[in-house]
């Protein structure tokens, strides 16, 4: 099939969901771990913890569906509107908004970081789905811009005292969320896992080359977080999902790795050896015609891909969010599923594009001022570098 930009290339493939496994129940036994310590004289030391004083245990069923019941969402203090960047680079609050339908974001000041607006953000969601940090069983931080090289979901679940909970990172770009929110009800599904939370967050005021009108108007920095919890098949919230990635399209979004020109040992030929070049990354590079052309042609047909396995059409649904890359991309892609202006969720005037934080963050403000209700469908898209895109049907609680 033609790949995301249109260009003949290999198949690109799509995960489906998976017939419902078995009720069963797991592990009700007492369990024991081995773990590995450092040692004062700098050596490792195995040590064997009895699962009771590690942590508790309970059986774990599988074959459960998964349902949203919390979400929350965080943003830096400091606000930047087109009015201000039109005092760095050529550009007017008009020139900014017709072409991105953004007036305002919010970027990181003083010592915020990405981890402090993920935990406020997961507590919120725990909050509103009345569930304590000691009953987490897994935080997924979905992000591209942590503040450590290698992830911060096990310093976001240190955070938040989720000492009961595994952690990892997923690193898909503005598709995090939703990767993330499909990666929560497998885990529920097959592993037996109660309660996740799945938290999209990114900064990357930190990668944007503030003299470029092309990409400095476009993005923000935010969190966002939901709480997943099992459940009964008769409750499942997750209808249908969608998931593609093509990476013929990575030229055109992309933030590569750079070497600096360090002093280098070189060898008799002048070919350099040692020491290895210390990397960073470049700032946020796009063709911005191409991305918009990949995303008109490619959500809506993703989304349309998930409504047939979650069995309803594009008028069965309540509200369509999309990630809020630019208006005129959701506009589109609303016009091509034939859902009405009303039925939109978009909150990019305020905040920009804020990458995997976009889809969590407006569904947050979407249930807090009591426009999504309880029992609502929502279609939900996200979509970006990688390229990456994937669709999700799901239920508010």
């Amino acid at each position: 099939m033609a790949n995301a930009l249109g260009i003949v290339s290999p198949s690109v493939h799509f995960f489906r969901r998976r017939n419902r496994a078995p009720l069963g129940l797991h592990g009700s036994e007492k369990k024991t771990a081995f773990i590995c310590l450092a040692a004062a004289d700098g050596g490792v030391e195995g040590r064997v913890l009895d699962s009771a004083s590690s942590r508790s245990y309970r059986p774990r069923a599988v074959g459960m569906g998964s349902k949203l019941v919390g979400c929350g969402s965080a943003v830096p203090k400091l606000l930047i509107s087109n009015d201000d960047l039109a005092q760095i680079v050529e550009t007017s609050d008009e020139w900014i908004s017709v072409r991105t339908g953004i007036h305002n974001r919010r970027v990181l000041s003083g010592n915020e970081t990405l981890g402090g607006l993920a935990v406020d953000a997961a507590k919120g969601a725990l909050q509103m789905a009345h569930v304590e940090a000691e009953e987490v069983d897994l935080v997924i931080m979905c992000t591209s811009t942590p503040d450590d090289l290698f992830g911060c979901g096990a310093q976001v679940q240190r955070d938040l005292g989720c000492k009961n909970a595994w952690a990892f990172d997923i690193t898909a770009a503005c598709s995090g969320f939703v990767v993330g929110l499909i990666s929560a009800t497998r885990f529920i599904k097959g592993g037996g896992f109660q309660n996740i939370l799945v938290v999209g967050g990114d900064v990357l005021s930190r990668y944007v080359d503030w003299t470029d009108r092309g990409t400095c108007i476009l993005f923000g920095d935010a969190a966002g977080a939901v709480l997943v919890q099992a459940c009964g098949s008769d409750e499942d919230g997750l209808l249908g999902f969608d998931l593609h990635s093509d990476g013929h399209g990575q030229r055109q979004l992309n933030a590569p790795a750079k070497d600096d020109d360090s002093n280098f040992i070189s060898n008799n030929n002048g070919t350099s050896l040692f020491p290895p070049k210390k990397s960073s990354y470049s700032c946020i590079q796009m063709n911005g015609k191409e991305v918009f052309r990949f995303a008109v042609r490619c959500v809506p047909q993703s989304i349309e891909a998930a409504l047939e396995e979650a069995g309803l059409t594009s008028s069965s649904i309540d509200w369509l969010l999309l990630h809020q890359a630019n208006q005129r991309i959701i506009d589109a892609v609303a016009t091509r599923l034939e859902i009405p202006s009303d039925k939109v969720i978009s909150n990019l005037a305020n905040y920009g594009n804020t990458s995997a934080a976009s889809i969590p963050l407006a569904l947050d403000e979407a249930v807090r001022t009591g426009k999504v209700q309880a029992g609502n469908t929502i279609a939900t898209a996200g979509f970006g570098a990688g390229l990456t895109w994937g669709s999700v049907i799901m239920r508010w609680k």
